[in-house]
């Protein structure tokens, strides 16, 4: 495993992160996690080189934080860096913030989180936390011992990006990022800003919710097999992150025992400024490809979830770009005709697009999707 600092801190932390948030589960209730298999893996990640673990207070219907403290015990804890997140929409006064702080230890196991970030920060959220004094917790929070070291992660554009970089002396940041996201919400100028400003950026999504290496469309692989040196999307996603000596950290949202498996392997030959001037042209390619072909911009992170109406929306979304990616609706729509919790459930309400990090215009596609494979 290779390692970098972590912005001004100089902690060293894993190039590859482990974003526990896509655990495997029992069954299609996202909040029963296989302990069992979690636990398998996450220490087969430490055992590894795997120092960095990222869990918030949402993931997996708040059960994420309660299985990485059971998995944590007996002398796993000490060998990773702990990151969690403050959930910013839950705020609604100063003392909620020390309160879940102090909820979140308690499921944790621990007496203090590495990294603590404020969650999914966007306008709302921010003009929130601001109103609430968030500044004056996180001293206290840092001053008590509770937190080590402070960040962000954030859905917005990159002028409150900027904005919000500049407002305290953060020590990182988490960012969406990937070959296909350089000019949204922070993208790479928000990269280059906070790095310059001695922030560590931790990046999440790097294979957009695993889109870029399932389902690859034959132009893409054909892409991918002319490159010299073979690698799978997988590999090609994650070593595009790597290459930037910015990036501290990649997380992967991984969920079973071979994705980190390899993974890891592909970590032993990340190293920064590796990728030759022909290889960033072959990336080049398949990005154009992948624009072209895109039609929902879903990343599959559950935001939106649960339903009130009980849609399955990553997969009814899941299901409308596969079918225009690969010209195969009635392929999809076979397999639609099984799935519960279908678009025509949705009554509309919008909470699944006030909570999307991507903006994207849920109740739209729905009424596509029904069309589609409905009528």
């Amino acid at each position: 495993m290779l390692y970098r600092k972590i912005g001004k801190t100089g902690k060293s932390v894993s190039i590859l992160g482990f974003g526990v948030m896509r655990l495997p589960i029992l069954g299609d209730d996202d909040s029963k996690v296989d302990e069992e298999k979690a636990a398998q893996m996450i220490h087969y990640a430490i055992d590894n080189g795997i120092n960095y673990i990222d869990t918030a207070y949402s993931y997996h219907g708040g059960m994420s934080e309660f299985v990485v403290g059971k998995v944590l015990q007996d002398g796993y804890r000490e060998k990773v860096y702990l990151a969690t997140k403050l959930p910013s929409w839950l705020v609604t006064c100063r003392e909620d913030m020390d309160r879940y702080l102090d909820e979140q230890l308690g499921r944790l196991r621990t007496n203090y989180i590495d990294f603590y970030l404020l969650h999914a920060l966007n306008r709302d959220y921010w003009s929130l936390l601001k109103k609430h004094g968030v500044f004056d917790f996180l001293d206290s929070a840092l001053k008590d011992g509770r937190i080590k070291y402070t960040g962000f992660s954030f859905h917005d554009n990159i002028d409150l990006f900027k904005e919000i970089v500049d407002s305290y002396p953060w020590d990182m940041c988490q960012i969406q990022y990937n070959f296909m996201d350089e000019d949204f919400q922070a993208g790479k100028e928000g990269l280059m800003y906070a790095a310059s400003k001695g922030l560590g950026v931790v990046v999440m999504e790097p294979l957009r919710g695993g889109y870029l290496a399932s389902n690859v469309p034959q132009e893409v692989q054909e892409i991918w097999d002319s490159a010299e040196t073979p690698r799978s999307p997988v590999e090609w996603g994650l070593r595009c992150l790597w290459d930037y000596p910015e990036i501290s950290v990649v997380l992967s949202g991984m969920s079973d025992l071979a994705q980190i498996e390899s993974n890891i392997k592909f970590a032993a030959d990340g190293f920064p400024n590796s990728l030759t001037e022909e290889e960033k042209k072959l990336i080049s390619k398949v990005k154009e490809i992948y624009r072209s072909k895109t039609r929902v911009n879903c990343t599959g992170c559950r935001y939106c979830m649960p339903c009130p109406s009980g849609v399955n929306i990553p997969e009814n979304l899941k299901h409308l770009n596969n079918a225009e990616m690969f010209d195969k609706i009635e392929e999809e729509k076979l397999i639609y005709s099984s799935l519960e919790g279908k678009a025509s459930n949705c009554t509309e309400c919008g909470e699944c697009e006030i909570k999307c990090p991507q903006k994207t215009p849920v109740r739209e596609l729905l009424k596509e999707v029904s069309k589609l494979f409905e009528k």
